[in-house]
């Protein structure tokens, strides 16, 4: 049944059997991260509140949803509410399309009138969002217009002052003016989408004169799917790595049967040019951060000679993992997982191969496989498209450094093999830790980590942007991060405690580590700061919280591990108390020299 939950979609049967679809994700999920989402509707919104709900459960998010009354979307925000003050969203969705642009241009309206028309109709939305994103410190997702269905200057609808189209055109500008500046501030960008499924097939006038839908009945799981992919983003919850077969996936042809002359690949043939431009695409997702990876069924070194075609846009050293033998292609998958120190819930797999694509669906689920038409590239870039595995709606230096990152840390774990020692293996890292309170720059990859980090995650407590700038400047919090490097380089920000003060406690509402630098004694360097910031802010105990999940196992005795003591245990769960000293002693991390406030 969830695999109609993947592209490509199925919208008769989606909404046929949207209700089964709900019924079996509550019972074969458990540890859903709780998301308040209110949608302020201008056209009719229950289905899409249906629909959407299925995406996200299928994500691990269990919405709870407050939905405006039909075309109130701006009454609520400008005037008093107490239903969604109380509501107190996490996440607000503008569902606005064409037909909530009242004031269009007239054939007789100047330049200057429609410029009028489109400053007040952004000034309109503009005073709207400010307003939320004060009061509730939430992040806001806008439609954006999609075209016209009728163009009345046709073609040149596109460039006349009163055309439609010009019109749609520079309010999507405006819009894109103030997601710019502002953070938390997100697009759905239903203009592409509707170009993509085609006006004709987005529009259905009868159903929107009779029910108030503002596109047809089928576009719906496609809007909504979109809209899911926004919203799992702006929570982390994007894909890390793409794992690919070579022979007839990154070129035409076997390679060891044809050898590097024969293989398809370059511009003499249409198919040779096709592998071109998936690899090319390939490298685009490297150099933005998405990790690329190898499995295949052949002889590592024969393997290897594909890339040094003259054509081969991708080399070796673009991937971070390269896997080629004879063993079963789910054992190379979750090795290369290892090998990355990521989860499996982070990989895609695109295979020209049927069979094996649907061996790794059955033995490690948790990888998404989209279906591709076999020996055909265009459709490994449609599928990837299609699926928006990669979503980012913000890509901070961390992303674009992380090829090189996993890189490092699977040279880190060759050199540990040299020692026999395990401390003098870390203190041949060389490893420099800074230590400090939140700063601007890095509330992205902050928040980033909030919603991705499992392993190492003593609450997994999940926020978003505008919640960590709320604690960002809030004096009621100890909040600090930290990073990492050693002598094979930057691992970047990689851990963060949230600490929240009450009277003379300080409670750890958040505490998670990166996976990439596990068994570090990083966790000693975190905590011995913020029990220096709690002794220096006059408190006197650190209360700690530990929530077991399905993978957070490894830190169930942290605390007990940094001194404290057991205060309540009920059942897997525990919570501890740690007395902060009153004296100076000094605490050192042998392996790590700590820079810090």
């Amino acid at each position: 049944m969830r695999a109609l939950l993947s592209q490509p979609l199925d919208s008769g049967m989606i909404l046929k059997k949207k209700k089964r679809i709900r019924t079996e994700l509550l019972k074969e999920k458990s540890n859903f991260m709780d998301l308040r989402v209110a949608i302020l509707g201008g056209s009719t919104t229950a289905e899409i509140k249906n629909i959407l709900e299925i995406f996200l459960l299928d994500s691990d998010i269990k919405p709870m949803f407050y939905e405006s009354e039909y075309n109130k979307w701006y009454e609520d925000c400008v005037f008093e509410n107490k239903e969604l003050d109380k509501f107190n969203p996490q996440i607000v969705i503008f569902h606005t399309t064409f037909v909530n642009i009242m004031d269009l241009p007239d054939i007789s309206d100047s330049r200057s009138t429609v410029m009028e028309k489109v400053d007040a109709l952004y000034e309109k939305f503009k005073s709207c969002w400010d307003k939320l994103r004060e009061k509730y410190s939430c992040v806001i997702i806008q439609n954006n217009f999609e075209l016209p269905n009728n163009r009345i200057c046709g073609n040149m609808d596109f460039v006349n002052e009163y055309g439609y189209v010009n019109f749609v055109n520079l309010i999507n500008n405006k819009f894109v003016e103030y997601a710019r500046e502002c953070r938390s501030f997100y697009i759905n960008d239903i203009n592409y989408l509707s170009a993509y499924l085609g006006l004709k097939n987005w529009y259905d006038k009868n159903l929107y004169h009779m029910f108030k839908f503002a596109f047809s009945y089928e576009v719906i799981p496609h809007y909504c799917y979109n809209l899911a992919t926004v919203i799992k983003a702006s929570l982390g919850k994007s894909k890390k790595c793409i794992v690919l077969d070579l022979d007839n996936t990154l070129w035409g042809g076997v390679i060891g049967d044809d050898g590097i002359n024969n293989i398809s690949l370059g511009h003499e043939t249409a198919l040779g040019e096709s592998y071109l431009d998936f690899q090319k695409y390939l490298l685009n997702l490297k150099n933005r951060g998405i990790i690329l990876a190898v499995c295949s069924k052949n002889e590592v070194d024969i393997a290897k000679t594909g890339f040094a075609h003259p054509d081969s846009i991708l080399q070796l050293d673009d991937f971070t993992a390269f896997y080629a033998n004879w063993e079963p292609k789910h054992i190379n998958i979750i090795n290369i997982a290892k090998d990355i120190n990521i989860g499996l819930d982070s990989l895609v797999f695109i295979d020209d191969n049927p069979v094996e694509r649907q061996i790794v669906r059955e033995h490690i689920p948790e990888v998404v496989v989209p279906e591709v038409i076999d020996g055909d590239p265009m459709s490994y870039i449609n599928a990837i498209e299609n699926g928006k595995y990669f979503e980012q709606l913000v890509i901070s230096n961390d992303d674009l450094k992380r090829n090189q990152t996993y890189a490092e840390n699977i040279r880190r774990n060759d050199l540990e093999k040299t020692f026999s020692s395990y401390e003098d293996f870390l203190k041949s890292l060389e490893m420099k830790a800074e230590i400090k309170s939140f700063e601007s720059i890095y509330l992205d990859r902050i928040t980033q980590l909030t919603n991705k980090t499992n392993q190492f995650n003593l609450t997994t407590r999940r926020y978003t942007r505008s919640e960590i700038d709320e604690i960002a400047d809030s004096e009621m919090y100890l909040k600090i991060y930290g990073r990492l490097s050693d002598k094979f380089g930057d691992n970047g920000l990689v851990s963060v405690i949230i600490g929240r003060i009450e009277d003379e406690t300080l409670h750890i509402d958040l505490w998670l580590m990166s996976c990439r630098v596990l068994k570090r004694d990083f966790e000693f360097a975190m905590f011995y700061e913020l029990e220096r910031l709690a002794k220096q802010r006059g408190l006197k105990y650190i209360r700690g919280y530990y929530f077991k999940t399905k993978k957070n196992s490894m830190v169930n005795n942290l605390f007990e591990t940094l001194g404290f003591k057991l205060l309540v245990q009920n059942g897997e769960d525990s919570e501890w108390i740690f007395n902060i000293d009153s004296n100076d002693k000094q605490r050192k991390i042998i392996a790590i020299e700590v820079s810090k406030e």
